[in-house]
């Protein structure tokens, strides 16, 4: 498959096809934005939400809870693990999450020649109902998976982040014309290959929106013991129509998510005291040290303190 696609690749590329042309014209515009927005040079009057970043090194995995986003590459390749799912994507895919989600993710490719180069804009829900009302209904399956998926992104996608990063050669510009870009994005997105899960973020009675309220309830509570009978009461289903949905979209139940969100919790106030694991089980809710050391061990591969301590020596050596 591999060579195939690069054979399609150089067919393309001989008899200069307008599709690969343009798409390639933007990539290229796109790195080198990128990496000139990312060394800080010069520092941008910036969009709000966005962000770009660059690095010439692999990185460890690192478990946050992602919230509604589009994380788009230019270069190299990113790896996103949401459970038992994997989600690698490279230059000119991009990434959707359309609800908090605890994901693991790591750059699984960059070099100092080669270094990976991400861009990422959140995603707006009052702006993605304001579309889906002006352009009337919609024809199209439903979509039953996971909130997060990966696509490639299409011409129209890419030159629409480009001219919203050109923006930024023009401060005045920005707080103008920006919004009429972001909302560009958003509609490319409503029209590509992930339509129906990121329309579903706009639509109030969707299951995604019913299983963000849920998950907004679980992040609120996430140091208690959590009832799934009262979430359930919480967003208005039963117990068995709120576990089929939540596992539906987050591809864990609602206390497997909870477990996910603390010991991410955990992780990261442990990277600053390593040496305080009992401190850090007990302010992420766990009662039982040993059972706070043996679900962080079953996540992340080490015991709580070694872990940390490895991963600020890691962050060291970076610096």
């Amino acid at each position: 498959m591999h060579d195939l696609l690069k054979f399609v690749r150089i067919v393309l590329c001989v008899h200069r096809h307008p599709w690969f042309t343009g798409v390639m014209g933007h990539m290229d515009e796109l790195r080198r934005r990128i990496a000139r927005l990312a060394a800080g040079s010069p520092r941008p009057v910036w969009v709000e939400g966005m962000q770009v970043f660059s690095t010439e090194r692999v990185t460890e995995p690192l478990g946050t809870v992602a919230e509604p986003a589009l994380a788009l590459v230019a270069q190299g390749t990113k790896r996103s693990v949401l459970g038992d799912l994997i989600f690698d994507y490279h230059a000119g895919q991009y990434l959707v999450v359309t609800v908090d989600l605890p994901l693991v993710s790591q750059i699984s490719q960059a070099t100092p020649t080669e270094p990976f180069l991400g861009f990422g804009l959140p995603l707006q829900p009052a702006l993605i109902a304001q579309l889906l009302i002006e352009a009337g209904p919609a024809i199209g399956r439903p979509h039953d998976g996971p909130g997060i998926a990966t696509s490639d992104a299409d011409d129209k996608l890419l030159e629409a982040v480009v001219r919203l990063l050109r923006l930024l050669d023009e401060p005045r510009d920005v707080p103008v014309l920006a919004p009429s870009v972001r909302r560009e994005i958003h509609w490319r997105l409503l029209n590509g290959p992930q339509a129906a899960l990121v329309r579903q973020i706009g639509l109030a009675d969707s299951r995604l929106t019913v299983v963000a309220r849920a998950i907004e309830w679980i992040k609120t509570h996430y140091d208690r013991v959590i009832r799934v009978d009262d979430l359930a009461d919480h967003v208005g289903l039963s117990v068995s129509s709120l576990n089929r949905h939540f596992r539906a979209v987050t591809a864990m139940s609602p206390v497997q998510y909870q477990k996910h969100l603390r010991l991410q919790k955990a992780r990261i106030q442990l990277i600053a005291a390593p040496h305080d694991v009992a401190a850090v089980g007990y302010a992420v809710g766990y009662d039982s040290p040993s059972q706070f050391s043996r679900e962080y061990r079953r996540m992340f591969g080490a015991p709580p303190g070694q872990d940390a301590a490895r991963l600020q020596g890691m962050a060291t050596v970076q610096e």
